[in-house]
């Protein structure tokens, strides 16, 4: 049995929470809220979370020296806007070599670091892990088979995080690649909001498998001219979290699409989803990214007119639609004329 510190109490860290003290971890679940920690208390259920029940032995508290006492590993599970102030409270209490798993998704706006690139910096002396794939919450909490993968610089730190986290219906496979991990995790939220706007303007499936596929694409080409490896792209953290994140409605950033392609403003659909939707924030910083690394990404570039630039979703899929003709594929060889 470990002792686990979940810091933060949201839909993925509740779940999360529910998971490990299934497993037979001792378990704390720290919230920033204070209200939101009573509300908790008193209910033992996430208001996003139906009716599964929060164990009474998960030990709920405001107290984030308590939530990290004496723990063997740190699950970090709060937005990625809030990824770099929460590190930083978190440095006063940190035990030397205290491994953290980052289970969050996305790319700093300001900096373009990776989230476990942004905790290294406020948390030096943390072993820095993540854990990725594709995992709604809502199915998690109720013990729905699911597949995710632990990613560590050293193959015993990821062990440890599989150990703590596998059952028999959560798998957790193991992968030295962190960089292509959070890099597909942060970058398929920005496709889901695209695949969402083409629910909303009632296109159908030939269009969103066109955009799942172009949009592996795009990721893959970006994340390797990173230096993420491209078989991390084509597995779980890829093209896994990539589909179910366009498919489902358990998905906020497809739900926020669908909005938006109905008409609604990025900030009306954000509202009206009640939850955050990464992909918003993750878009500036993929395209930022693109052009850093001379990457073509246009479906990401059409994303960011239409959130911020006020571009109608319709006229955005028309101009992915008339782009310049091109192969699909430039490395394969043609046999001569």
């Amino acid at each position: 049995m470990a002792s686990v510190g979940v810091i933060g109490s949201g839909t993925w860290g509740t779940a999360l929470a529910v998971l490990l003290t299934g497993n037979g971890h001792r378990v704390s679940l720290w919230s920033a809220i204070g209200e939101e920690a009573e509300a908790l208390k008193a209910s033992r259920r996430h208001p996003n979370l139906g009716d599964v029940r929060i164990p009474e032995t998960i030990e709920i508290t405001t107290d984030l020296e308590e939530a990290m006492k004496d723990r063997d590993l740190l699950v970090l599970s709060v937005p990625s806007v809030y990824v770099r102030q929460t590190a930083r409270r978190m440095a006063p209490f940190l035990r030397e070599g205290q491994i953290i798993t980052n289970v969050g998704k996305g790319v700093e706006d300001e900096t373009l670091l990776t989230l476990s690139q942004v905790i290294e910096e406020e948390l030096p002396a943390a072993q820095v892990t993540v854990l990725s794939g594709p995992s709604h919450a809502e199915e998690v909490s109720k013990g729905l088979p699911t597949t995710c993968v632990a990613g560590a610089k050293k193959r015993r730190t990821a062990e440890f995080v599989q150990n703590v986290f596998m059952s028999h219906v959560f798998r957790v496979y193991t992968s030295p690649d962190v960089l292509g991990i959070e890099l597909g995790g942060a970058l398929k939220n920005v496709i889901a909001l695209a695949a969402g706007m083409a629910d909303g303007l009632g296109y159908g499936d030939n269009t969103k498998a066109a955009l799942i596929t172009r949009g592996i694409a795009e990721i893959t080409r970006l994340g390797t001219a990173m230096g993420g490896q491209m078989e991390t792209f084509g597995g779980l953290t890829g093209i896994g979290d990539l589909i179910v994140t366009c498919a489902s409605m358990h998905s906020r950033n497809r739900r926020a699409g669908i909005l938006i392609g109905q008409g609604y403003s990025m900030e009306e659909a954000m509202k009206e989803v009640h939850m955050v939707v990464e992909g918003v924030y993750s878009a500036r910083a993929a395209l930022a990214l693109a052009r850093k690394y001379q990457v073509s990404m246009p479906i990401v570039e059409q994303v960011n007119e239409i959130l911020f630039e006020g571009m109608p979703a319709k006229e955005a899929v028309s101009e992915l639609m008339l782009r310049d003709k091109r192969v699909e594929n430039a490395g394969l060889a043609w046999e001569e004329d």
